[in-house]
């Protein structure tokens, strides 16, 4: 029996996916949400401004519509000019601010309404308060985003550390996000800062940088200085795939920072002993990097089931397999703390805790860090960095 043409299949073109056509869309009609908001609320027929102002204000709308994805994809893809990046960044940090004083300027709105204030004055009012609350904030969040870290000091109960261990004092750093804004000097104030805690053991969880270590070693240098007695750690985030993650590992490595790619230490004093082990970052697994990816079990193989152990996880969502493994304090960072405010509600649907400190199942505590730099846009608002201080105690 021979097979007729008219049923036989391509197989791969039944493998191959639909084309998602409304892909693209998604960036546009974000775009259009963030600068349309503030538009209507500066300029919208209800302000009733001289038609030059008009103009003038929906032309640079207009610019900031076409720049910032255009500014995104050349300093975030391809050769990635710092200029671009920096002015991406600060367009869309500055956008999202607006965009979010535009919406609560509805609150003055309705005050204004109830008070019996008509329009114009009233969208005036609303539009000029927004303006003047915008750079506000702007000069306050790019203040806190490039200051030095303040300490965060944490007192951690964990109830089966040894006596030897009663008091150690974990100096946390994360996300530091070296990138196309040259912070030297403030990578220099971190270390300085690290260094004037005295801390036993050091750790950073991730995200050191954005770049290769060509590109961002003057600011990572200042990581060659810093002390710890008893060890100096350090585990993959996830932007770290984005870029030369081997790169990083063996540059840290050179530093003299041990690096906890799926391994551990354990450290003793006084007679005790602690295991501080670390993992990948959890996107490890789908990067490029071969043999890379979170595994708990290999980071703890060998390891005595009675001991404490300290965890590196850079992303908080990693704590189910910490639960799992009876780890007593997982510490990540990643969140950012949401960065620039109300993005906090936009993390927490990915995580299940954006900062502090956490208790999951009957043993494993978690702590989440705001992080000690920023990632791209160069605000924080309402989510300060910090440089943490988890001091350890057995009750």
């Amino acid at each position: 029996m021979s097979e007729s043409p008219s049923v036989r299949t391509d197989p791969d073109a039944r493998a191959r996916p639909r084309r998602r056509w409304w892909l693209p869309a998604i960036p546009v009609a974000i775009s259009l949400i963030l600068l349309g908001v503030p538009w209507w609320t500066l300029l919208g027929p209800h302000t009733d401004w001289p038609t030059a102002v008009v103009l003038t204000g929906s032309v640079l709308f207009a610019v900031a519509l076409v720049a910032l994805p255009a500014l995104t994809f050349l300093g975030h893809g391809g050769r990635r000019p710092d200029w671009a990046a920096v002015t991406a960044d600060t367009l869309l940090g500055s956008v999202w601010v607006l965009f979010t004083i535009s919406v609560l300027g509805l609150l003055l709105r309705l005050v204004l309404a109830i008070a019996g204030v008509g329009d114009p004055t009233r969208s005036r009012v609303v539009a000029v308060t927004v303006v003047a609350v915008t750079l506000v904030v702007l000069a306050w969040g790019h203040h806190e985003a490039m200051r030095v870290p303040r300490v965060r000091a944490v007192d951690v109960v964990v109830p089966r550390l040894g006596p030897g261990f009663d008091g150690l004092r974990v100096a946390m750093i994360t996300d530091t996000h070296y990138g196309p804004i040259d912070r030297s000097r403030w990578s220099a104030a971190v270390a300085e800062r690290l260094n004037a805690l005295d801390a036993d053991l050091v750790c950073h969880v991730g995200d050191i940088a954005d770049g290769t270590v060509a590109m961002r070693e003057p600011q990572a240098a200042p990581l060659k200085t810093v002390r710890a007695k008893l060890a100096r750690v350090y585990v993959t985030g996830n932007h770290e795939y984005y870029g030369e993650a081997l790169g990083w590992v063996d540059y840290m490595t050179e530093i003299g920072w041990d690096v906890l790619h799926n391994r551990h230490l354990v450290l003793e004093r006084a007679g005790d002993r602690l295991v501080v082990a670390g993992v990948d970052d959890a996107t490890a697994e789908g990067s490029d990097v071969t043999g890379h990816g979170a595994d708990l079990p290999a980071a703890l193989a060998g390891t005595d089931p009675d001991l404490p152990v300290l965890l590196l996880a850079h992303q908080p969502k990693q704590v189910p397999d910490a639960v799992a493994a009876g780890v007593d304090l997982q510490i990540s960072g990643h969140t950012h703390g949401g960065q620039i405010w109300p993005f906090n509600f936009l993390v927490r649907l990915d995580q299940p805790v954006v900062h502090g400190l956490s208790r999951h199942g009957e043993r494993t505590q978690l702590y989440a860090g705001r992080g000690t730099g920023f990632w791209g846009p160069p605000f924080r608002v309402f989510a300060p960095s910090e440089i943490t201080v988890l001091t350890l105690r057995l009750a």
